[in-house]
């Protein structure tokens, strides 16, 4: 539970504080002033100030703020030039998708650093435990990593796949394993757990890897197609549900919490990996020209920037309202759809 807990607030305060970031150094970088820079919303847990900015994190971790001065014309007249809305149309567009980009820059540097020091993995049928989950059935038996199993109940086990057979064959019932643990044989009782959302009986572990190493600059090269290749794939995803050839499951901040703390009992690196992916997601739904979302600002900016004149405050708030509407009706129906799925 505690492991979960911290896997959370790491994963999420992680994401906020990089996709903020973006904003709050392009911002001061361009002759912006940056009142505010906070992580989380609500009250203030802490909070500090350098220089002209109050740097705090607050109650509910589930997003973050740049307080820039002058968001809007008329407000905060004594920052001059430096408020938002008084620098050039190519400023404020350069801060505003620079939160989407820091989401991307993360996973790229995450990938980078797992490929170099982890290597490409592949899976392999050789009939070895690559990973033992903590608390599951495996766990519990006495199973380890590197295992090499030799039975099941009697009948020789040649290969992987084998062994994954016998298992989700089991229905239920108690599994006689023999396996070799440091030239050592052994043996152990196991009783597989149905899971209903893979809709197979399971034991708690992982399929074993053969590890390629790999240098410096295929390791970039690495991350560089992974990021691109993942962010085709989410539109192509977000095409199709709007399409309608994919199904609309959407997974909200219960779903998200969930997936994290699956993600943390399985390690480090897959935690980590499953932090890329929420980054990349983050990244390329903040883009989407919705308002409300980084998107949808800059939008209302390439029509600035056309028009010659900026769309009047008004009209602004209006349409971002109805942005905010939607948002939060989708947040709903993830929310729902989340638990529905948490006790269905």
């Amino acid at each position: 539970m505690l492991i979960s807990a911290i896997a959370i607030v790491f994963v999420f305060g992680l994401l906020v504080l990089v996709h903020e970031f973006g904003h709050f150094i392009t911002a001061k970088k361009t002759g912006m002033r940056v009142d505010e820079f906070a992580i989380g919303f609500g009250p203030k847990l802490v909070s500090t100030k350098r220089g002209e900015t109050v740097y705090s994190i607050r109650a509910i971790p589930l997003g973050g703020f740049n307080k820039i001065a002058g968001m809007e014309k008329g407000m905060d007249e004594d920052a001059g030039d430096r408020a938002y809305w008084a620098r050039p149309v190519w400023a404020r567009m350069i801060v505003i998708l620079a939160g989407s980009i820091m989401n991307f820059i993360l996973p790229f540097l995450i990938f980078a650093g797992v490929f170099f020091f982890n290597g490409i993995q592949t899976p392999s049928n050789a009939p070895v435990l690559g990973q033992v989950i903590s608390g599951e059935a495996a766990s519990q038996a006495g199973l380890k990593d590197g295992d090499k199993i030799l039975s099941v109940n009697g009948e020789q086990i040649t290969s992987w796949t084998n062994f994954v057979q016998k298992v989700q064959n089991a229905d239920g019932k108690i599994l006689k394993i023999e396996f070799i643990r440091d030239n050592e044989q052994m043996a152990t009782s196991v009783v597989p757990k149905y899971d209903e959302q893979a809709k197979r009986a399971l034991i708690g572990v992982t399929a074993p890897v053969d590890v390629k190493s790999v240098g410096f600059g295929e390791s970039i090269a690495l991350a560089f197609a992974t990021v691109v290749n993942i962010i085709y794939q989410m539109y192509s995803g977000l095409i199709g549900m709007i399409t309608g050839s994919v199904s609309a499951e959407l997974s909200g901040p219960v779903g998200v919490a969930q997936m994290t703390s699956q993600a943390a009992h399985l390690g480090l690196v897959p935690l980590l990996q499953f932090a890329a992916l929420l980054s990349l997601n983050l990244g390329v739904i903040n883009l989407l020209p919705i308002p409300a979302l980084d998107g949808g600002h800059f939008v209302v900016l390439l029509v600035e920037a056309i028009r010659g004149k900026a769309i009047e405050a008004k009209y602004v708030r209006v349409v971002q309202m109805a942005g905010i509407i939607l948002l939060l009706s989708l947040m709903f129906f993830a929310t729902a759809q989340d638990v529905g799925r948490l006790f269905g």
